[in-house]
């Protein structure tokens, strides 16, 4: 037992020798003094770290400032764990801007820079206790006095929603500043109102509370920040706004909606909806530089004060659904669109969707509704409506537009498609139902031969566009043929003229030439011109190759021939026939035929699977009546329109005529640009010695074997390359019996041109991002739509989430574009502010741009300021229109201050109040470093009628 008690008192010496040599600080004789030696090696390590290595260990950047910084460590004493923060800034800023709107709330309540803030980890994070908060602020004062450091320290106190703070700083040896902030949350007491209240009690933290403020001058600097903004839309309007949208003509969009005048109505989307306005209202930030005031005396001069304006969250949707994924334009109806595609593979023909007989048109009815008869019956107006002129198709149309194969905006398909977009909410019955009498009312139109509305008569076939509005466009010319056609007949009946056999040429009659006209000088056409009254054109061959002189197409052979010569546009220069001797004439010939893009495949593939015998065919048709399956040969009709002009001709002239690189000179001497003989080279040299090139001088050559065939027949007798009739009732039938799918790929097509063309006509100024993001848009939209021109899609096709991936993207560009509308209307005077506005805002959005409607619930806040110039400033405030009866009968009390009629609605003050050391009650323990001026007293104050709250700052000689 005695060794043991021997080994365990060994044990216990070395136990405290080790105890003993730990021991750093005899003077940590309590908890208490532990908790400041925990504070203090705090505060020595982010001293010794700085500003950066305190970044390399994971300090927070602020999201209101970005330039301030927060380090935070965590302590315990006794039961409870406080949270100690130091904020601390990356520049060093050389002068403090007090109302710098990154500031922190307590670096603008008591104007310090680098701070610290220790709290307890609890639900209210504030110190309830008041003997808790003034020990907890000394023990973090005796750290940072231990530490040489003069950053100032805050405790929040009290109820968290007072925001109250008490906190200390030491200045050095002699000054230490206190630090006091409460609020009033209720009823603010009416002196404390106005300025001069304010003033009374700010002077009365350092005056005798016996004095009469009134009586005393106080040198006290003063300044002033006012905040206003622009009334927000009333709840009346608001109310009236609802009404008028769920009345009927919600479905037809083009109708009138109310005399209520919307902020978009002179906007290009008015016409098919009205969006609200993104751009709530702005802000404006007036403030006051500071001033010595000697008197209770505070002037408002509006001239003299530097402006600012500004936007909060308040305006761009965190008080709003503006942003959210349930409002109205092309975007969403669009979206609907491609749903109904996808329902279009399910029937074979679009009166499947609403036939009774269909399997599923319960399912449809029950979740599918088709507006009235009254709503179909002012869309089709509206469609058909015959306006005076033709609309302009280039209107409002992009760079890039047409590498979309749709139909151009003022069209008649695109509006169809404009219109399907509103009615009946774009579900596949509403569609069906509006398709068939669309068609029907266009039926009508041909069956009536009236001028199809919005669709031109003259001009070739637009091939770029997609092949419904192909069809309507040759559907338009036949309409606008067979009236000419109906004319003539009329006019035929009622004539008294002479018989054309009276009109002789070359001393003989020529038959059946009533409708040739002679042309005039300008009469040179290309072979996709517009056809004359008799489906006719002068030759453009002979035209462009010889350039024909008036008097040369005039003139006559005096000569005359053993043959009828028929047909004639006159003398092809000096030319002579090979045989005969005679002038070369110039035939009328057919114009080519005008074909859309499935007849020019149809040709196409006629030609690849028949090859010559296409040729020989065409040439069978040229006096048939009956309806041919392809498109005839114009080569075959210009040799049997040469034929009936020049008798006498052989094949070696059509082929000098209508293939001049197909004639050879034997002797390689050059005619000149035009390869015309001169007649004196004729005369000496005749006939002309040449030949014809390989390709048509060799055996069995085609073109010389229909030669031979081809009949004389002037282009007046031969069968129209275009007959009206037989193509009007293709059609017809084409659009009566079109697939659903396919009608549904040329409708998304043209609804996403034809929507994209209506917002490109907005008027947003100079804004580069907005161009730039049109263009993007374009871009998207050709690549995404191309597959759909290849017609073997299916419902399950990838190409479906495209559409709809890209129906987000068109979302948020017609945002984008409604902010760009709206600021640029409000800001016309100064295009500068719209264009900062917008830049910031673009910055701010684009990121959220990938992100679909669905995903858009996180509320999105917008802020950002501007400094005013002078000449911007009078504009800005011309936006504060007076309130109305409505608008400001809630307020009973005012502030003052008044802008426009308008009240602010936060007001912040600054009183400060500075003393000469050596001439003030600090003189007598104040060594001569210390003889400058310091700010002894320093009040902020902030609020409205109904709320006030004050921060305290006093220096004080300890």
């Amino acid at each position: 037992m005695a060794s043991t008690s021997k080994v365990d008192s060994s044990v216990d010496d070395e136990a405290e020798e080790e105890e003993f040599e730990r021991f750093d600080d005899f003077t940590l004789a309590s908890s208490w003094e532990r908790f400041i030696s925990e504070i203090e090696a705090i505060c020595r390590q982010w001293l010794a770290d700085g500003s950066k290595n305190l970044l390399e260990k994971g300090a927070i950047q602020l999201d209101s400032s970005k330039n301030l910084y927060k380090a935070k460590s965590e302590l315990k004493y006794f039961m409870k764990s406080y949270c100690m923060e130091y904020y601390f800034e990356i520049k060093k800023s050389g002068e403090f801007t007090v109302w710098d709107c990154t500031l922190h709330d307590l670096q603008l309540c008591f104007g310090v820079k680098e701070f610290l803030v220790i709290a307890p980890q609890s639900a209210s994070g504030v110190v309830l206790d008041a003997p808790e908060a003034s020990k907890l602020l000394s023990a973090v004062a005796i750290a940072l006095s231990n530490c040489s450091s003069l950053w100032p320290a805050f405790v929040p106190v009290h109820d968290p929603s007072r925001d109250a703070f008490i906190g200390i700083q030491n200045m050095g040896t002699i000054f230490t500043r206190r630090f006091e902030a409460d609020r009033i949350c209720s009823q603010v007491p009416v002196k404390l109102m106005h300025l001069e209240g304010l003033y009374e009690l700010f002077v009365s933290k350092f005056a005798y509370s016996t004095l009469d403020f009134s009586m005393h001058v106080f040198k006290v600097r003063f300044t002033m920040k006012l905040t206003y903004k622009t009334l927000p839309y009333d709840d009346d309007d608001d109310t009236r706004g609802e009404d008028v949208e769920n009345t009927e003509p919600t479905d037809f969009p083009g109708g009138e909606s109310g005399n209520r005048t919307q902020w978009d109505d002179d906007c290009p989307w008015s016409e098919w909806y009205s969006a609200e306005d993104l751009v709530k209202g702005f802000g404006l930030v007036v403030i006051w530089s500071e001033k010595k005031v000697e008197a209770v005396v505070f002037v408002v001069e509006s001239k003299k004060m530097p402006f600012q304006l500004f936007h909060d969250n308040y305006f761009f949707g965190s008080r709003s659904d503006s942003w959210k994924g349930n409002r109205i334009g092309f975007a969403s109806q669009l979206l609907l669109l491609i749903d109904a595609f996808k329902m279009s593979f399910e029937a074979q023909f679009m009166e499947d969707f609403v036939s009774v007989e269909n399997p599923g048109s319960d399912n449809l009815k029950s979740s599918m509704v088709i507006p009235s008869p009254t709503i179909i019956d002012r869309v089709l107006k509206d469609l058909f409506h015959e306006g005076v002129q033709l609309p302009d198709f280039a209107k409002g149309q992009h760079r890039s537009s047409r590498s979309i194969k749709g139909a151009p905006l003022e069209s008649l398909f695109a509006q169809f498609c404009l219109h399907s977009l509103w009615f009946g909410n774009c579900n596949i019955r509403a569609i069906a139902v509006l398709w068939i009498e669309f068609v029907r009312e266009i039926r009508w139109y041909w069956e009536e031969s009236q001028p199809l509305p919005k669709m031109p008569v003259n001009g070739s076939i637009d091939l770029s566009t997609c092949l419904i509005n192909q069809k309507l466009q040759m559907l338009a010319i036949c309409i606008e043929k067979m009236r000419e056609l109906n004319e003539e007949f009329q006019d035929c009946i009622g004539s008294n003229d002479p018989s054309p056999a009276d009109i002789k040429e070359d001393g003989q009659a020529v038959d059946g030439s009533n409708n040739l006209r002679i042309p005039d000088e300008n009469f040179d056409r290309n072979c996709d011109s517009q056809l004359t009254a008799d489906g006719l054109r002068e030759s453009g061959n002979a035209v462009q190759r010889y350039t024909m002189k008036p008097q040369d197409v005039a003139s006559v052979d005096k000569k005359p021939s053993d043959f009828v010569r028929r047909g004639s546009v006159g003398k092809v220069g000096s030319m002579m026939l090979l045989k005969s001797y005679q002038s070369m004439h110039a035939p009328f010939t057919q114009d080519a035929p005008l074909m859309t893009e499935d007849m020019h495949e149809e040709r196409l593939h006629a030609v690849e699977a028949f090859g010559n015998s296409f040729l020989r065919w065409s040439f069978k048709g040229i006096l048939s009546n009956s309806n041919g399956k392809f498109v005839t040969c114009l080569a075959v009709y210009d040799m049997s329109a040469f034929k009936a002009a020049n008798p006498d001709a052989v094949f070696e002239d059509f082929i000098r005529w209508h293939s001049p690189g197909d004639w050879l000179n034997d002797d390689g001497k050059e005619n000149g640009p035009s390869g015309i003989p001169a007649v004196e080279d004729l005369k000496e040299n005749w006939p002309p010695r040449g030949r014809l090139s390989q390709r048509m001088s060799e055996h069995g050559n085609l073109w010389r074997k229909i030669w031979n065939e081809a009949p004389a027949v002037q282009a007046s007798e031969q069968k129209p390359l275009l007959d009206p009739n037989r193509e009007g009732e293709k059609i017809l039938h084409y659009l009566e019996t079109l697939r659903p799918n396919d009608l549904l790929e040329q409708m998304v097509c043209t609804a996403f041109r034809a929507s994209a063309d209506t917002l490109n006509q907005t008027n947003f100024g100079a804004l580069k991002q907005m161009a730039m993001k049109m263009d993007q848009l374009y871009i998207t939209m050709s690549s995404v739509l191309k597959p759909l021109q290849a017609n073997n899609l299916s419902g399950d096709s990838e190409t479906i989430e495209d559409l709809r991936r890209l129906c987000v993207v068109f979302e948020h560009v017609e945002k984008l574009l409604t902010v760009a509308a709206s600021l640029h209307r409000k800001f016309l005077q100064a295009p500068r502010i719209s264009e900062a506005i917008f830049s910031d805002f673009y910055d701010f959005y684009l990121p959220k741009m990938g992100r679909g409607s669905g995903q858009e619930d996180v509320q999105m806040e917008f802020d950002m300021k501007l400094q005013l110039r002078n000449h911007e400033r009078q504009l800005v405030s011309n936006m504060f229109m007076p309130p109305t009866a409505n608008q400001s009968w809630r307020k009973v009390l005012s502030m003052g201050n008044l802008l426009n009629g308008h009240e602010p609605i936060l007001r912040e003050i600054i009183f400060s109040s500075s003393d000469h050391v050596n001439g003030g009650h600090y003189a007598p323990s104040t060594p001569r470093a210390y003889q400058q001026e310091i700010e002894t007293y320093r009040m902020y104050i902030c609020g409205t009628s109904n709320d006030l709250r004050v921060a305290l700052s006093v220096t004080s000689c300890d």
